[in-house]
């Protein structure tokens, strides 16, 4: 059922790569935590070997979550990072990637703190809201692009079919990470590009008890699934078995928590919008956002993250993150949780201030991360926040 695109996207969440147990007929999956399977003869097996290689609870993770991106591949990673470390095995030394300007500070951290360094290779990055961005800095050895969108946290929106076919002409590898939208908002591979990824940390897992991350392969590209079966295997960042079964579990009610995300940012955003003390309130779902017609036509949903500049300096927004009740000041985002944080001094902290703000990631930059309590209860905590 892995790639069974007859079935509705409700369904594929709760079915899709899984099946009874045919040991016991337990109807969710086993977590199994063995390392080593009995061999019959040398060389001779029931499909497992060793669990870094394969592993049945975490094939079924990858095999819905395969399902879910209509691709042909799935991947379990151990982290959202170490599923992007792995795209970027598939280059050479001396091979150049264009990428988002407006990454994840992490992301940008593995960029030119690691990979520039051990793998020699090259990074520029572009503003893609403008697909000319990208053709200025085309090279011969441009090998790879790497979008992120909505990207963090300014959330601006690329235009996933432009890039592929201007990325197709040219014979590059296209990436994108897709932790901002979920599956369930978002679909790149049916935009024609080659690999979407996730950070299963934030709305796969939805819960914040977990940390993984996600690949999935979107056509049946021999060369290019060999190539990163023996990188996922050969380096080893797996998923582990029970934080396999945890996404197995969430996702089977991604599509309700994506509906109340999406709904209630939504409202968040306006409300925000409203308020005299507020300037530059940044949502794909409002009007006001730069890309919001290609958003409304390129996703099925807005996703549940809102960002907004607070009237002042860095001391009001610091009074401000101090004094929410409901919303957490914390890292991460995506869970069931309403989350808050200021970019610029915890996820975006390794950019250099120069580039920050550059970038639009100002002191008094704040991002929302919407849960699932009570919108009147999350307003309430927003107003007297800011009292």
């Amino acid at each position: 059922m892995a790639n069974k695109k007859d079935l509705n996207f409700e369904t594929k969440v709760i079915h899709a790569g899984q099946k009874s147990d045919p040991t016991t007929g337990a109807v969710m999956t086993p977590i199994v935590l063995a390392s080593t399977f009995e061999q019959s003869s040398p060389g001779v097996h029931k499909g497992y070997d060793y669990s870094r290689s394969i592993n049945p609870t975490r094939e079924a993770f990858e095999n819905c979550i395969a399902s879910l991106e209509n691709g042909v591949k799935g991947y379990g990673f151990s982290s959202g990072v170490a599923a992007i470390s792995a795209c970027i095995e598939l280059l050479s030394p001396g091979d150049h990637v264009i990428a988002m300007d407006d990454l994840y500070g992490g992301s940008v951290r593995l960029f030119n703190e690691i990979k520039t360094i051990s793998q020699g290779i090259e990074v520029s990055y572009v503003d893609m809201t403008n697909v000319d961005n990208i053709k200025a800095n085309l090279k011969e050895n441009t090998k790879m692009i790497f979008v992120e969108t909505p990207t963090n946290p300014l959330l601006k929106v690329a235009d996933l079919s432009k890039i592929a076919r201007l990325a197709k002409a040219n014979k590059i590898l296209t990436v994108c990470d897709n932790t901002f939208a979920s599956p369930f908002n978002q679909q790149p591979l049916d935009h024609g590009f080659d690999i979407v990824i996730h950070s299963a940390t934030k709305y796969l897992g939805g819960h914040s008890d977990l940390i993984a991350g996600a690949m999935v392969i979107g056509k049946k590209d021999k060369k290019l699934i060999n190539r990163m079966s023996n990188i996922h295997n050969s380096l080893g960042p797996i998923t582990s078995a029970f934080d396999s079964y945890l996404l197995l579990r969430s996702l089977k009610t991604l599509v309700v928590r994506m509906e109340r995300h999406n709904k209630s940012a939504m409202e968040i955003a306006k409300f925000l919008e409203k308020r005299k003390d507020i300037k530059n309130v940044i949502y794909p779902g409002l009007k006001t956002h730069p890309q919001h017609k290609l958003a409304a036509r390129q996703m099925n949903g807005f996703g549940g993250i809102v960002s907004f500049e607070i009237k002042g300096k860095l001391s009001k927004a610091k009074s401000f993150l101090k004094k929410t009740k409901i919303f957490t000041l914390a890292e991460s985002l995506g869970g069931v949780e309403s989350l808050i944080e200021h970019p610029g001094l915890m996820t975006h902290a390794s950019l250099s201030k120069e580039r920050r703000e550059k970038l639009g990631i100002s002191d008094t930059l704040i991002r929302l991360s919407i849960g699932l309590e009570n919108i009147e209860d999350l307003k309430e905590d927003i107003t007297q926040a800011l009292k």
